[in-house]
């Protein structure tokens, strides 16, 4: 099978591309626009966002001629406006979801119920769907993923955002036959459990980011969603709740990542984990029981052994998001996907003191953090998992700051579609 560069430009020869339709234009929707105008046989063909001028913007930057740029939220002028090369911006995601044109959706909008209700309906519409949003994956993927292969189409995380970078390592050591010891990702900042907009705020607006979306990487949400994606995926389990979060250089990990009887910090093998000091790479831990294997590592530089480390030192996000795109289309394969169901869940864990009244604000905000636990302690915790937190889940007793919240500490007042498609996965699984 030919690499997927040259299935694109073998594509574009045959005067074809993979139209795709991408939902959300915030920052990584806008430079997966501009990576896509760079490449051959595929096009971001339609876009929706609450802004129109922000799409209009982000075409404009990627090079592409204002007078090929139609706002409408008419299907059939949207159709008429892709059959003659133009490309599309408007506010009605469904539109962009049922355009008969597309090939691919995206989901680049960060927000689990509105990805889970963008997956569903994509899937719903045959189409293949992309997600830029691990929240919802953690909440609903082994469903969803379900739903896709029931009807032929695929369901995958991205390629470039660390779940799918490090199922990458994962795959390669794998097919070679390594024993793999542990899957982790680096962490960018301190772990900040009280992390919140406004403590975020002033870094935020250096870096052009969003403060709820720095507070959850911040109190460590995101790095616990992010492994539970790889848990989901691989049948690996946090070694702990919270997982262990050792600081250490890349040359230390294969002796930090070693059982405790040998020197190291585990109880397991086969664990997803996170360090403090190798951010933004991901890293792959494996080992060989063969003589001759550990001898040609040894010979090839990749240390004493018996473990050894794979690391990539870097992701791209939303720019290599297009590889996947192109497997799903191409290949009809998943970069990632909830392979072994549900392994391990983020559960919502109070902030500060939660009284009878307050709102869980989401993920990111001042009230909840999520902590990495695997699904059995999950279960017998009767855990609440962040994917489901929301404005509308009031806490009905007090939750004292640190401990976990449960289904029995909470009500909600109006069911979302995620609500309701984890429900259907609890009677599915």
């Amino acid at each position: 099978m030919l690499g997927l560069n040259r299935q694109l430009v073998q594509l574009e020869k045959q005067g074809k591309e993979i139209k795709v339709g991408l939902i959300g234009c915030g920052q990584m929707g806008r430079g997966m626009i501009s990576q896509i105008e760079n490449m051959k046989g595929m096009r971001v063909a339609a876009t929706a966002d609450l802004q129109t001028d922000i799409i209009q913007n982000a075409y404009m930057t990627a090079g592409v001629d204002p007078q090929h740029i139609v706002t409408t939220n008419e299907i059939e002028a949207a159709e008429k406006a892709l059959h003659e090369g133009n490309v599309v911006a408007t506010t009605d995601v469904s539109m962009v979801i049922a355009l008969p044109g597309i090939d691919v959706i995206v989901d680049a909008t960060g927000i689990p119920n509105l990805g889970a209700e963008i997956a569903w309906k994509t899937i719903m519409n045959k189409k293949h769907i992309v997600m830029l949003n691990v929240e919802a994956d953690i909440t609903v993927g082994p469903l969803l993923h379900q739903m896709a292969e029931a009807s032929s189409v695929v369901y995958t995380g991205s390629a470039g955002d660390e779940p799918g970078c490090i199922m990458e390592l994962h795959d390669f050591a794998d097919a070679l036959g390594f024993d793999i010891v542990a899957l982790g990702k680096g962490k960018n900042n301190p772990l900040n459990y009280e992390a919140n907009p406004d403590s975020a705020a002033a870094e935020a607006k250096e870096k052009g980011s969003s403060p709820k979306m720095l507070a959850s990487f911040q109190d460590g949400t995101k790095t616990m969603v992010e492994m539970n994606a790889v848990a989901n995926a691989t049948g690996f389990l946090p070694d702990k709740a919270g997982m262990h979060g050792p600081s250490g250089t890349v040359k230390e990990l294969p002796d930090i990542f070693r059982l405790q009887e040998d020197g190291g910090i585990l109880q397991n093998k086969k664990i997803v984990d996170y360090v403090n000091g190798v951010a933004p790479g991901v890293f792959a831990i494996i080992s060989s029981e063969k003589e001759e294997v550990n001898h040609e590592m040894q010979y090839l530089k990749m240390g004493p052994g018996p473990n050894y480390i794979l690391f990539r030192p870097y992701h791209l996000t939303s720019l290599e998001t297009p590889l996947s795109v192109a497997r799903a289309y191409l290949n009809q394969s998943a970069t990632i996907a909830p392979w072994h169901g549900i392994q391990a869940e983020t559960v919502a864990t109070a902030k500060k003191d939660l009284q009878p009244g307050d709102r869980l604000d989401g993920i990111g905000g001042f009230t909840v953090y999520g902590t990495l636990y695997s699904q059995e302690e999950s279960v017998a915790a009767n855990a609440f998992p962040i994917g489901l937190v929301d404005p509308n889940v009031v806490v009905k007793r007090a939750v004292k700051k640190g401990d976990i919240l449960t289904y029995d500490d909470i009500e909600q007042e109006k069911e979302s579609t995620i609500w309701k498609l984890r429900s259907l996965q609890a009677k599915s699984f």
